[in-house]
């Protein structure tokens, strides 16, 4: 088994039809610790939503479930975080932002997180 990465979702949702919904599941039973950061508190079976942006050290991941225009108020807080990669998932591709991160050395994905976990190359 790969060694956990800690993974920020940012545009987690507590419904359960939501594809972040979901990744927060899945990551969770891939044993990868979770920080969901959405636009509204709330919690997913147990890993809590919340709408700010916690100070965070040795972040791997930061997952995408929210379209570009709604990420823009996040791109400063997302490279703070200095993760190691971004993962752009289906709907959420935004050039500017991976052109931003790649400036500053971070790995960007324009991938599925739930693939990605079900294939092992996360």
């Amino acid at each position: 088994m790969k060694a956990p990465k800690l993974t920020v979702v940012i545009g987690a949702s507590p419904n359960p039809d939501r594809y972040s919904f979901l990744a927060v599941n899945r990551l969770r039973a891939y044993n990868h610790p979770v920080v969901a950061i959405g636009k509204k508190e709330g919690d997913i079976n147990g890993t809590p939503v919340t709408a700010e942006h916690p100070s965070l050290e040795n972040v791997d991941t930061v997952t995408l479930y929210m379209n570009p225009l709604r990420q823009q108020e996040y791109y400063q807080y997302i490279l703070s975080l200095h993760p190691k990669r971004i993962i752009f998932n289906p709907g959420t591709e935004n050039p500017e932002l991976e052109a931003m991160a790649q400036q500053q050395g971070i790995e960007t994905l324009e991938a599925c997180t739930l693939v990605m976990l079900g294939t092992g190359q996360y």
